[in-house]
């Protein structure tokens, strides 16, 4: 039997059929058109319209996100939102449960640095009393002592078990490092596992107190034919307060004089937890879009630089990424991964070297063509939901982004060039300024990690 030409494809068969395999990842294919709704603005209500969409969402968005936190009740906010759930004034938990049953909805709670969000999701023709719902329980909760505690205890639980894998010990101390534990943002954005036990009964009450008489902003995804987003907006502002002063402005970004390696000892471990990271530009920074192409070049898609070299040359990990995480007042680039014990200092060195590699020499352009792909299509598909779309308006809102943003955004993606992408990662990624976490066996890599001379190395 002849073998087949070096060159021609293989081909194979199944219970399905032939089928070609091929060699080469196929290109990226033409994007499809996408147009986001128009966003309409009316007393407090920022809303768009979904025609014929038979689910809507509202969400009251409040200015009570982590940052409003105190200084050892990280966590506090998480607590309060999960309590939310747990009755109101008028109905205990079982009867609030079946009022929301009895309509086809499902109320929902997200705390994250910037923002409280309390929303419902319902049938459109039935979001009225949804709404009427959600602003019962955001404004006039039950937060019943034994309630508050038992969801406190649940949470502590949940994060103890967390904080005992891998990765939440060095995201804390990479966080420390660049913000300060002073800082809120230097502390983990839900607490843990000793702040979030601290939280009182009162500390939840005193929390919903100072942050939930707000006005707030309603956001409303839905079919707007069917809904009166006055109504709506008139059921969740009333009795209400003035508006909260603002959290302050954003940050500024001072890179470190040097690199340093945090290494967070896990004895016995098997393989090594990696964070590395800098500070970085806030959400709203003009250069939004090509630090976001930048990273995704770098370490944000299975065909990025890092996972190329990480994984599939040198066979350190099962993946690596790296992203801008952003928020109202500041920022950070980090990279995480995972790898064999053996491999820390050397997985380090070529993370390290790709990263100033990316940014002292760019992108080219077969790279940006398939980050552009795939950073806006992922943007279509992202935003399709009644849900979604909600939570577009609330990146609007937070970070006060004009009403076409998300309308112009992907043609922003599609439209970067290679010498502005470049620009971004030379000037928004700092080699030179990294914080270097690993947690791991210090007893088995602290001397290699001494010897990549990759900066001193100090153990917590």
């Amino acid at each position: 039997m002849n073998a087949p030409h070096e060159d021609a494809p293989l081909r194979s068969t199944s219970p399905r059929g032939p089928h070609t395999l091929i060699s080469e990842r196929p290109g990226p294919g033409a994007a499809r058109p996408y147009r986001f709704p128009e966003v309409i603005r009316r007393d407090g209500v920022v809303a768009a319209h979904l025609p014929g969409q038979a689910l809507a969402v509202a969400v009251l968005l409040l200015d009570a996100g982590a940052g409003r936190e105190p200084a050892g009740r990280e966590g506090v906010g998480a607590v309060v939102a999960k309590s939310l759930e747990e009755g109101t004034a008028t109905r205990d938990s079982a009867a609030y449960a079946l009022a929301l049953e009895g309509l086809g909805a499902e109320l929902f709670t997200t705390v994250d640095w910037d923002s409280f969000r309390v929303g419902v999701q319902a049938p459109a023709e039935r979001l009225p009393d949804a709404v009427a719902l959600l602003a019962e329980a955001a404004r006039t909760p039950r937060l019943d002592p034994a309630d508050v505690a038992r969801v406190r205890d649940d949470e502590v639980t949940a994060l103890r078990m967390d904080w005992a894998e891998p990765g939440p010990r060095a995201d804390a101390a990479l966080r420390a490092d660049l913000f300060g534990i002073d800082q809120r943002h230097g502390r983990p954005l839900h607490g843990d596992p000793d702040s979030v036990a601290a939280v009182t009964v009162d500390d939840a009450v005193g929390f919903h107190r100072e942050w939930f008489g707000q006005p707030g902003t309603l956001l409303v995804a839905g079919d707007l034919d069917r809904l009166d987003i006055d109504a709506l907006g008139a059921a969740v502002f009333a009795g209400t307060g003035a508006p909260v002063a603002g959290a302050g402005d954003p940050l500024p970004v001072t890179p470190r004089p040097e690199r340093r390696i945090i290494l967070v000892d896990r004895p016995g471990s098997v393989q090594s937890t990696l964070r590395l990271g800098h500070a970085a530009p806030h959400r709203s920074h003009p250069d939004y879009v090509p630090m976001a192409l930048a990273a995704t070049v770098l370490g944000g898609a299975f065909t990025s630089r890092l996972n190329h070299l990480i994984r599939e040359v040198r066979g350190y990990t099962y993946g690596i990424r790296s992203e801008f995480g952003q928020s109202r007042r500041f920022g950070r680039f980090v990279v995480s991964s995972a790898v064999q014990t053996a491999v820390t200092a050397p997985a380090l060195v070529d993370t390290v070297g790709e990263i100033a590699r990316t940014q002292a020499g760019g992108v080219t352009e077969e790279e940006l063509a398939v980050a552009r792909s795939w950073r806006a299509g992922q943007l279509s598909v992202e935003l399709q939901t009644s849900g979604a779309i909600a939570g577009a308006l609330a990146t609007l809102v937070v970070h006060d982004l004009p009403d076409d943003y998300h309308a112009t955004l992907r043609a922003a993606l599609l439209a970067a060039d290679v010498d502005t992408v470049s620009k971004a990662a030379a000037d928004h990624l700092q080699p030179g300024a990294l914080t270097l976490v690993v947690e791991g066996d210090a007893e088995k890599i602290h001397a290699d990690l001494t010897a990549a001379d990759l900066g001193p190395v100090v153990t917590v």
